[in-house]
């Protein structure tokens, strides 16, 4: 489909330089995750797979928390695109409710295609792409890799996430390992739980590792 082909090329030039845990090869993988759930679920492909290539053109972290500026870029492409108007404001509304963070608040929107580009995403934050992408952030952020005297928060509010700066570790706690009971789709369900072991061996070695104790 020629709309797919050239949102990933304006997707793929905007995100040129990117910080590595949200640049191309992010969307790529999360693209790719949302085709394969679409094997075995039913939506309509063009919002997934659209929804899936935007879904990071303007991260709000990057944007001084500013969450309406990525769906406006991605609608103002669309729409320059021709997209019909229906699936413009659908992948819109994909793109500011799919977040962890927007999961914290009031979520106001719901539909299959969401549950799937969602889960596409959750995919790519697990495992051990999870684990690189979540210490290249807080690198990114110059942020502890642990502190033991700085505990993990549970339950935070939305704008406690978001302006948290607490330790890389914590975030296992805070989000990662949350996720696998988050998903929607079945595929996405079994995928999850093989990464979501995957961390929890991590973190056993991490922390036998820190206490000299491996």
């Amino acid at each position: 489909m020629e709309i797919i082909a050239r949102t990933a090329s304006f997707v793929k030039e905007t995100l040129a330089g990117a910080e590595s845990g949200h640049d191309w090869w992010h969307i790529l993988r999360v693209w790719n995750n949302t085709k394969l759930i679409l094997e075995t679920e039913s939506a309509d492909r063009l919002v997934c797979e659209l929804a899936a290539l935007l879904h990071d053109i303007a991260d709000s972290k990057f944007h001084g928390g500013d969450e309406s500026i990525g769906p406006r870029i991605a609608g103002e492409f669309l729409t320059k695109e021709g997209v019909d108007t229906a699936v413009v404001e659908h992948v819109q509304q994909i793109i500011l409710n799919m977040s962890f963070k927007a999961s914290l608040g009031e979520v106001t929107f719901d539909s299959p295609e969401l549950h799937i580009v969602r889960d596409a995403d959750r995919l790519d934050a697990i495992g051990a792409i999870g684990i690189a992408r979540a210490f290249n952030y807080g690198g990114y952020k110059n942020r502890e890799i642990y502190n033991p005297e700085i505990p993990a928060q549970q339950n935070l509010s939305k704008e406690a996430y978001k302006n948290t700066t607490a330790p890389t570790i914590n975030h296992f706690y805070e989000k990662l390992l949350l996720l696998k009971n988050k998903m929607h789709t079945e595929a996405a369900r079994g995928i999850a739980a093989e990464r979501h072991q995957y961390m929890e061996g991590f973190l056993q070695q991490f922390y036998a590792e820190w206490d000299g104790k491996a």
